[in-house]
């Protein structure tokens, strides 16, 4: 056997393993039906962790603080900020009485640590069930509380819902981030449906403080600068207590990074979490990657040999077609439609992305969170 017969029988591996991915968990969020839930009116205190943020919370509070719900208070933690973060804070504070302030100066044994920030604020919560998102998101309608709250019952105890960024013209970075941004969601959605949740993002999910305490908090992981939202969730969450919610009137909308080294240092922060996952789900996000990354090196290497040519374009198209209607599908339910004639570019660029992060934080690691 030849060197490229077995790329070619590898190659027909991974077609076969990503069909797979794409028909019985992929394809089963893409195509679920919404479940409309009934209001429940529950307290909700609603979390928001801010260090040096004070002009996104000038445009962006209003939208949480005009949410149509009948019970909420709203806290907000100014983590040690440089800038006038608090005096917003309390600008807004003292017009609505629902907000509660939290103001954390660093200490040294938790310098710069958002999960300390976090932690205070939750303490200081009045309600047990806790809905957050990050100061620089803006809920997409005012039934955003609603929505996400609906979800919460006697048996679900954690929310995933998504959080989006904002659309630029002309922006091919803007394009690329959400759709990691979009690629990632239909991911943990998709495990999170077939009863495998394995992580959240923080501009959009709820929990109960109840379950945060019974982890007791982020002890395991309060070294680790990043992971207050996926690897809390990838620590507590389970096919039992976990919902997801994905309405439109439930997403939040972020302003996303415009350079990319911005973005490339932020999701420095963001990927080296996974190294601390569950063993079953780093398997299980190592298999998407690496036949995501095979799946386009082998095409090339056969088809410049034309190395049984025909199988491997009518493999390839397979799979693309596949990818379309699925991913298709996900982009229409999370208002993501501008993203699907690039899919191919896309994911081509963020493999590459993805594998030069995975070597820069084997050489050196991310800190602060800000």
């Amino acid at each position: 056997m030849t060197f490229l017969d077995v790329v070619f029988y590898a190659f027909t591996v991974v077609v076969f393993i990503q069909v797979i991915f794409y028909i019985f968990f992929f394809g089963k969020f893409a195509f679920l039906k919404p479940i409309k839930k009934r209001r429940k009116n529950i307290d909700i205190s609603v979390i928001v962790c801010a260090k040096n943020e004070a002009e996104n919370l000038k445009n962006f509070l209003p939208s949480i603080i005009s949410q149509e719900y009948p019970s909420f208070e709203i806290v907000l933690i100014n983590d040690a900020s440089s800038d006038d973060t608090l005096e917003v804070i309390e600008a807004f504070s003292e017009k609505h009485s629902n907000i509660k302030i939290v103001d954390v100066k660093n200490t040294e044994a938790f310098w710069g640590n958002k999960k300390y920030a976090l932690t205070l604020g939750i303490k200081a919560s009045k309600y047990n069930h806790l809905l957050f998102t990050d100061a620089d998101c803006k809920p997409l309608s005012k039934h955003w509380i609603k929505e996400m709250s609906s979800h919460f019952s006697n048996e679900k105890s954690i929310i995933l819902g998504y959080g989006a960024y904002s659309k630029t013209k002309k922006s091919f970075l803007n394009k690329l981030v959400r759709f990691e941004t979009l690629t990632t969601a239909i991911h943990y959605f998709s495990f999170a449906n077939q009863g495998i949740p394995y992580m959240g993002v923080g501009r959009n999910f709820a929990y109960t403080k109840d379950e945060f305490f019974k982890a007791n908090g982020y002890i395991s992981h309060i070294k680790i600068r990043s992971g207050d939202d996926d690897l809390f969730i990838n620590q507590i969450a389970s096919k039992t207590n976990t919902a997801i919610c994905v309405s439109s009137e439930s997403f939040t909308e972020s302003i996303p990074e415009t350079t990319f080294k911005n973005w490339f240092n932020q999701k420095r922060r963001h990927v080296s979490t996974i190294n601390y996952y569950k063993l079953k789900h780093k398997i299980l996000l190592a298999t998407i990657y690496t036949t995501n990354l095979l799946f386009w090196l082998f095409p090339f290497i056969l088809l410049i040999s034309l190395h049984y040519w025909l199988i491997v374009t009518i493999l390839f198209l397979i799979k693309l077609i596949f990818q379309y209607i699925i991913i298709g599908a996900s982009c229409k339910k999370l208002n993501e439609k501008d993203l699907l004639l690039l899919i191919p570019v896309l994911e081509v660029f963020l493999i590459i992305f993805q594998l030069t992060i995975f070597i820069n934080n084997l050489v050196s690691k991310p800190n602060h969170w800000k």
